[in-house]
């Protein structure tokens, strides 16, 4: 381990940033969880990297496009800059097994449950996974940070209250209470 990486907190999008929404698409559509831009805005004051990893086979398989995930996260961009949050890095995986063309691949590097987007986010921004955590509301999320060496936190937001909880370091009703208390154990040894 070295301390002159970062550690960092990794974040889904859907479900846990905001409200869930089927192939999310209209930045109309976008709801953040209550309290999740105030929970952001304290990563960011104590200069922790905010960085979503988020599985997007909507556009793999020709439900939208890579313009209107940009409007959607430039929406979110908006609604965060409210409560003085920022996001710092943004990855998305396009692939799934039913997806077209170039990304139509079943157990892609980059896909959820796979480490790929976390583990190619610490290599970009000089962050140490092993002092990271990885939030969200699916199992596959919590498998993607437990294997690039992350602990994990499941919130029971989105599809997390039907998530065995079992293998989550902490099971937080919302991004906020997570955020809370992973804070309370900041930083990570």
């Amino acid at each position: 381990m070295s301390m002159s990486l970062k550690p960092a907190i990794f974040l889904d999008r859907d479900g846990t940033l905001n409200e869930e929404v089927d192939f999310l698409s209209d930045p109309e559509q976008l709801v953040l969880i209550p309290g999740a831009g105030a929970a952001v805005a304290r990563l960011n004051a104590l200069g922790i990297p905010v960085v979503v990893v988020t599985n997007q086979s909507g556009i793999g398989r020709g439900r939208y496009g890579w313009e209107d995930f940009a409007a959607v996260m430039n929406r979110m961009d908006t609604l965060l800059a409210q409560d003085h949050a920022r996001i710092d890095a943004v990855y998305a995986s396009p692939h799934h097994e039913h997806a077209l063309g170039e990304y139509a691949v079943a157990d892609h590097p980059e896909r959820k449950p796979n480490p790929g987007m976390l583990v190619r986010a610490a290599q970009e921004h000089g962050l140490d996974l092993d002092r990271s955590w990885m939030v969200g509301d699916k199992a596959i999320d919590l498998e993607a940070g437990r294997r690039a060496g992350c602990r994990v936190a499941l919130v029971r937001t989105g599809y997390g209250s039907r998530v065995d909880g079992t293998a989550a370091d902490l099971v937080a009703e919302s991004l906020p209470e997570a955020v809370d208390r992973i804070l309370a154990q900041w930083p990570c040894s």
